[in-house]
């Protein structure tokens, strides 16, 4: 196992799981891994981050795939992290269970839903762990605790053995603190069986989506231009207006536009935001709808308001916002070709503080999921890369590359990391 000083509050059981053969032949012999407790596991209960949901339900009679596949490809499961309640959050708090201690920023959110997986590797327990990404809980937790998290293409890596969100979006990712130890779980995870690299044929900075950001957003751009021509040359550098171009081939966002104060955030993106959440809610609903009304259980604040509102939604637009879906798909797959990659943000700040008043988060969650719906809605691969600290807090940026592509985003993330990171401190803006 990774040293560290303690779980940080990451887990909710801990045990040892490991396959039958001990070869240390095999392709992640001796690393160690912990998964969301959204996962089935031979003999636990999948607790789904509330305890009125552990109580009604019974233990799990099998092992999700995903966490078979990796216990076959070597690694050892050390445990169960703590996750947000019913993944209905991206904040990482859990009033039942305790907030996991971000590692970056004890005094901020660690991000969620996937709040414990997170820190598990931020906290150096873990080598490596499994969360599941619906609306940005791999890749924002990533962002909040200075590591790497993996969103995969939608329905590449099996869903199987995983309590459903939102099934339109839900996916199965990862997070390390390594982009060699990333890309060996995902030659795992993808099923990859011709592991020979390609270079991008271009890499688009999307201008826009970094003027959303709390930090110097054109610092963050000249980051990225310097780290792609010192690995592919400046001819891969293009920039582009991703809001402009999504305003323009996704005709259906018509729908979703709002009459709001539109100044903190780019219009197109944010309608696409509106769109995925409505979708989200109401296929929650067709899942959970019908144990929250019975179960009735105890939910924290926000997350409460959430879930209930999902409960109540109604079938309206919803066949608009798949028709969002494909207009988007076709656009971004137009956009980037064949083997493009997309730069922009994460999400647009630092973590916020623990415990802050949800009202006083409106907007910049609003920026955080105009900017994570791109990969939500298109269905395509992002990773969420750690550049440095920014006023002693985490900072990072994201690449998107199109659906089934995540071989190639796993090569480049390899290849421009270590660029990436020399860039930012260059920079010495902290």
């Amino acid at each position: 196992m990774a040293k560290g000083s303690s779980d940080n509050g990451a887990f909710m059981d801990k045990f040892i799981l490991k396959s039958g053969s001990s070869s240390s032949q095999l392709p992640l012999s001796g690393l160690t891994f912990a998964v969301k407790d959204i996962f089935d596991v031979d003999g636990y209960v999948t607790g789904f981050g509330n305890p009125d949901w552990a109580r009604t339900h019974s233990a799990a009679t099998s092992t999700a795939p995903a966490v078979l596949a990796l216990l076959n490809a070597g690694a050892t499961c050390v445990g169960k992290t703590v996750m947000d309640e019913m993944a209905y959050s991206i904040n990482g708090e859990n009033v039942h269970y305790g907030t996991p201690t971000n590692p970056c920023a004890p005094d901020r959110v660690p991000g969620g839903s996937s709040s414990g997986s997170a820190v598990a590797v931020g906290a150096m327990t873990v080598d490596f762990s499994l969360g599941t990404d619906t609306g940005g809980s791999v890749r924002v937790p990533a962002s909040y605790c200075g590591i790497l998290g993996f969103r995969p293409s939608h329905g590449i890596v099996s869903t199987k053995g995983v309590i459903p969100m939102a099934q339109s979006f839900d996916t199965v990712g990862w997070f390390a603190r390594d982009p060699v130890i990333l890309k060996h779980v995902g030659r795992i995870l993808l099923e990859v069986h011709d592991a020979s690299s390609v270079a991008p044929s271009n890499i688009v900075i999307a201008e826009d989506c970094f003027k959303l950001m709390d930090f110097p957003g054109d610092q963050l751009t000249r980051v990225i231009t310097q780290s792609v021509e010192k690995s592919y040359g400046r001819h891969c550098i293009k920039f582009a207006s991703l809001g402009d171009y999504v305003e323009e081939k996704v005709p259906n966002l018509k729908h979703f536009r709002s009459t709001g104060n539109q100044e903190y955030s780019i219009a197109s993106l944010a309608a696409l935001s509106s769109a995925m959440r409505l979708l989200q809610r109401y296929e929650f609903k067709e899942n959970h709808g019908e144990w929250v009304t019975t179960a009735k259980p105890n939910l924290g604040p926000g997350i409460s308001e959430r879930i209930w509102e999902a409960v109540r939604t109604m079938d309206e637009h919803i066949d608009v916002c798949h028709s969002v879906k494909s207009e988007l798909i076709a656009a971004l797959t137009a956009f980037l070709e064949d083997f493009g990659i997309l730069a922009l943000p994460t999400v647009a700040g630092p973590p916020p503080k623990l415990q802050q008043e949800a009202s006083s988060l409106e907007i910049f969650r609003a920026k955080a999921f105009s900017l994570l719906s791109v990969a939500g809605v298109s269905g395509f691969c992002q990773v969420s890369v750690p550049l440095g600290m920014y006023e002693n807090l985490p900072i990072a940026v994201s690449l998107l590359a199109k659906k089934g592509m995540d071989w190639l985003l796993l090569n480049v993330v390899e290849t421009m990391y270590t660029t990436l990171k020399e860039q930012f401190e260059l920079l010495n803006i902290d």
